[in-house]
Parts: C-alpha cells; structure tokens; sequence
C-alpha cells in the first residue's frame, strides 16, 4: 500500500491555516520498526499511551501524553524526521513537529 499524500489541515491550537508545511518532500515509503509498541519504551521496560509512526524512518515512537515522549524526541533528535503519523487503528492523520502543523490525507 502506498503511503497517503499530506496535505496541512490546521495549526497548532486546532485552527484552520493558510500555512505550508516545509517538510513535506520528507515523506517516505516506510516500514514500522515494530508493531509491538513503542520501540524506546518495549527497550527500557516502560509504557506509553498512544504510538505515532516517523514518516521518514519507521520508527515506532510514544506520544507526548507518554511518559517519555519517544516520538518527539526522535523528531528533534534526528534531523529531517519531522513528520510522524498516528500509528493507532481508526486514527489518519499526521504532525510535522518542525512546523506545528497538524496533516491530513489528501
């Protein structure tokens, strides 16, 4: 299956935007680290809330409601992987932490 095109779809507090996302070339065709939880926390033997998918790498990461926030630290830590997907069934929709742009599929 191929991945969705990303469109912005509102910024940071939930508000449609006439704003661009910047990163949006970075997008690639991944493959999920894991499908067993959030690859940080399942390492240390932590927990997490809800898992979020880097569109650039695959790594699977933890939200920021998360107590270690592995999916945002990855963003900031690796750079050009500044857009992750929900990675929890039902949810299509992504964030680019660069820009605090909320995503949607085209």
């Amino acid at each position: 299956m191929s991945e969705p095109t990303w469109q912005v779809a509102a910024d940071v507090e939930g508000r449609p935007t006439r704003r661009d996302c910047a990163h949006l070339d970075e997008v690639r065709d991944v493959t999920p680290s894991t499908t067993e939880g959030c690859e940080d926390c399942l390492r240390i033997g932590s927990t997490w809330l809800h898992l979020r998918e880097c569109l650039v790498c695959g790594h699977i990461g933890c939200c920021d409601s998360s107590p270690n926030r592995h999916a945002s630290a990855h963003a900031h830590a690796e750079p050009g992987h500044d857009l992750a997907r929900s990675f929890e069934p039902g949810e299509d929709w992504a964030w680019c932490y660069a820009d605090e742009l909320l995503l949607a599929p085209r």
